[in-house]
């Protein structure tokens, strides 16, 4: 925890600092007063001496000669540190007589000094003088005295040599530093321990906060420790409440936003200002599934596939201003809004753009689709109208002149009359099953009886057409199958119809059934050997007005395939064709196998 802990580290080395800066200063100080003191004291010392040697000096000087003093008084006197000599009254060396060869150096420098400077009173306080005085280094000291003898004047002079490195000041000094660092060593543990007492605290909230940092706002600070520590605690505590409340209250919201972005039908993305998709729903995977994409390199294509989106993405964020575009194709149709986002402080400001996409396809298909109704309907309508008004004015204008020409008219009128009748019955019932808004029941019906009826009613139709019609089962007998009979007998007069109208006489036109028991389904095909489909037409055919080889001229609304598919749909069931122009049409529908074998009457 030590190498991981910043205050710990901090403190210990402000510790250290403390206790070195501490000891340094101290020995300073020491130092400067030990050297003081020490040096004052042998001043005091030497003074002290030198005084009673005068004394003594003086007390002689009467019995014995300048000579006999120093030879039997001073230089016994004189040690290696301290030094006497005597001079005259001008500072001329008298005894010893000279300084020889190799004497301390000390003594020529102070002889020389005491010659130039004996009567300058400027260097000398209270008769005492430094020779090259240097606090730090070892000094010279000189003391003078004034004395008779032999009725001359005399100076007795003292050479002491005061040393300020004292020994045992260095020695209390190390001792100093010594106790200083056995100080340090001895504080190790009780600061480990103050600085564990304050640091855990905080690293408890620092481990906390780390947390928070993670999205982890469950966890919480330990609010009992006293004072500061406990007070930071709770606050964190509360600030984590709060912040979880908020964050779960933004979470919710959110999660409301996308839901509704994901459910709804338009496709939705999110750009920040550089163009990057910061969301995007859940429609926007599948939205652009008929677009094909042409640069598959292109990454922003692979979100959008249209160049012009991301044109218009880049103007709008420059300008400011939506952008709306309707892009479109063959095979597809999709409209497009891009909607800028300004900064909340600067309207000026672009922070990124919203695009909402919308599928069209099935819209255009359907207003196209309306289109060609209402063409259709005018188109079909308009037909008997016209033939109707060709036949009623020239009745009206009394052109007509025989019975027999005015009985063919009324016979044309009411074929046309009943003609648009049907054309109106198809539409109608078309229309509702398109909408679902017509009805019928379903249930189990023996379909054998149906396609017995069938062959019974159309075979005089088809001999009289010079058609060959048969019904026959792959399989034998069918079995019960379930919907409405009434309806799978318009879908069979419906195919039977088309199959008529398209075969020449001699062909032949046949209704085959077959049974798959796997799959529990029964299906009825109905055959012809006419003139066949377009490939260009057959997409087509079951779409309404829609007449194959309409140059022909045959007769029909073009309702009646579109009415059996929806009938089929309508009952669950499938339609399908197959045709080869020239040699025949061969429709296919299917229908259940009814779970229970009763019929119902």
């Amino acid at each position: 925890m030590f190498h991981h802990s910043f205050i710990m580290r901090r403190m210990f080395m402000l510790v250290f600092i403390a206790l070195a800066a501490s000891a340094v200063l101290a020995a300073v100080a020491f130092g400067i007063a030990g050297r003081t003191a020490s040096f004052n004291h042998d001043v005091e010392e030497a003074d002290a001496q030198f005084r009673k040697m005068t004394e003594v000096v003086m007390d002689s000087s009467d019995e014995l000669s300048i000579q006999d003093i120093y030879v039997y008084i001073l230089y016994p006197a004189s040690v290696s540190n301290r030094s006497y000599f005597i001079t005259d009254a001008e500072g001329s060396l008298v005894a010893p007589e000279s300084i020889h060869s190799g004497s301390n150096a000390n003594l020529s420098d102070a002889v020389e000094y005491i010659g130039n400077n004996l009567n300058n009173d400027s260097v000398w306080t209270n008769d005492i003088a430094f020779l090259n005085h240097s606090f730090y280094s070892e000094q010279t000291m000189l003391i003078k005295a004034p004395f008779q003898n032999d009725g001359s004047s005399y100076y007795l002079i003292m050479l002491a040599l005061i040393n300020e490195s004292d020994d045992i000041i260095n020695d209390y000094i190390n001792i100093l530093l010594l106790s200083t660092l056995a100080a340090a060593l001895a504080m190790l543990v009780p600061t480990v321990f103050f600085v564990e007492l304050v640091t855990e605290p905080l690293q408890d909230v620092n481990r906390v906060a780390k947390e928070y940092g993670r999205g982890n706002l469950k966890v919480r600070a330990n609010e009992n420790h006293v004072g500061e520590a406990g007070e930071l605690a709770s606050s964190f505590n509360s600030m984590a409440s709060k912040l979880s409340k908020s964050i779960n209250e933004l979470t919710n919201e959110r999660n409301k936003l996308e839901n509704i972005f994901n459910v709804i039908s338009e496709g939705i993305i999110v750009f920040d200002k550089d163009g990057t998709v910061t969301f995007s729903n859940d429609k926007m995977k599948d939205i652009f599934a008929k677009v094909q994409h042409k640069n598959t390199f292109a990454a922003k294509l692979q979100i959008v596939p249209f160049e012009v989106f991301w044109e218009d993405l880049q103007e709008c964020m420059t300008s400011g201003e939506n952008k709306k575009r309707v892009e479109e194709s063959t095979n597809y149709a999709y409209e497009y809004t891009i909607i800028p986002r300004h900064d909340a402080d600067d309207e000026s400001i672009c922070v990124g753009a919203t695009a909402f996409f919308r599928d069209i396809t099935e819209e255009h298909k359907l207003d196209m689709t309306r289109r060609d109704y209402v063409a259709n309907i005018s188109h079909e309508l308009r037909t008997p109208l016209q033939t109707l008004r060709g036949l009623i004015e020239p009745l009206a204008d009394g052109m007509v002149k025989t019975d027999e020409d005015r009985l063919r008219y009324y016979n044309i009128i009411l074929d046309e009359t009943l003609r648009l009748s049907r054309l109106i019955d198809d539409m109608l019932e078309l229309s509702k099953l398109q909408s679902r808004t017509i009805a019928f029941n379903m249930y189990p019906f023996d379909l054998n009886e149906l396609l017995d009826s069938i062959l019974a009613r159309f075979t005089p139709v088809m001999k009289d057409a010079g058609i060959f019609f048969s019904v026959h089962s792959t399989t034998g007998k069918l079995p019960t199958v379930m919907g409405n009979p009434d309806r799978v007998n318009q879908i069979l007069v419906i195919l039977l119809d088309n199959a008529k109208k398209y075969t020449p006489s001699g062909g032949s036109i046949t209704i085959t059934s077959d049974y798959n028991e796997e799959i529990g389904k029964v299906y009825i095909s109905v055959s012809d050997t006419g003139q066949g489909i377009h490939e260009y037409d057959i997409n087509h055919i079951f779409e309404r007005f829609f007449k194959a080889d309409r140059a022909r001229g045959k007769k029909g609304t073009g309702l009646g395939l579109a009415i059996a598919k929806e009938l089929l749909t309508y009952m669950g069931e499938d339609i399908t064709v197959e045709s080869e122009y020239g040699k025949g049409t061969k429709f296919t529908f299917t229908l259940k196998k009814a779970e229970a074998a009763n019929t119902w009457e």
